[in-house]
């Protein structure tokens, strides 16, 4: 049984060859330049060649590069006190909806209002108990 298979397989295999040999040879010809014919081929302006000059790795392939250090961020040990709640928004992460305040800042610019979770705002619940009564008017 599996020997019948394999020769079916092998033989079917040489016929699909076969075929796609006649239809490849009715439309393929080969192309028939001798020597010394002129042929067209792409060419590109040479104002667009550019030099190349080698780089240290490729110069020294074995020299290691020492890793850059990730830049030093600074970070801000505690945020300045809440001024206020402005705005609040829902978003949704994960498939849960969280709510978030837009919160301006004490002695602070417009421009560096901040959107946070309403647990991460310090002293949350006296801002927000503050702002949902004047959201109604």
């Amino acid at each position: 049984m599996w020997k019948r298979a394999c020769d079916t397989a092998a033989r079917c295999i040489a016929e699909a060859k076969e075929y796609n040999k006649k239809r490849w040879d009715k439309t393929h010809m080969e192309p028939d330049f001798k020597e010394g014919d002129q042929v067209k081929h792409p060419v590109f302006q040479v104002s667009l060649v550019k030099p190349y000059f080698q780089t240290e790795e490729d110069k020294f392939p074995s020299r290691k590069k020492n890793p850059t250090l990730p830049k030093i961020v600074k970070v801000e040990d505690s945020p300045a006190p809440v001024k206020r709640i402005i705005k609040a928004r829902k978003i949704r992460i994960n498939g849960k909806d969280k709510r978030q305040c837009l919160v301006r800042f004490k002695n602070q610019t417009a421009d560096k209002d901040k959107w946070l979770a309403e647990d991460a705002i310090p002293d949350g619940n006296l801002h927000l108990r503050r702002f949902t009564p004047s959201r109604r008017n």
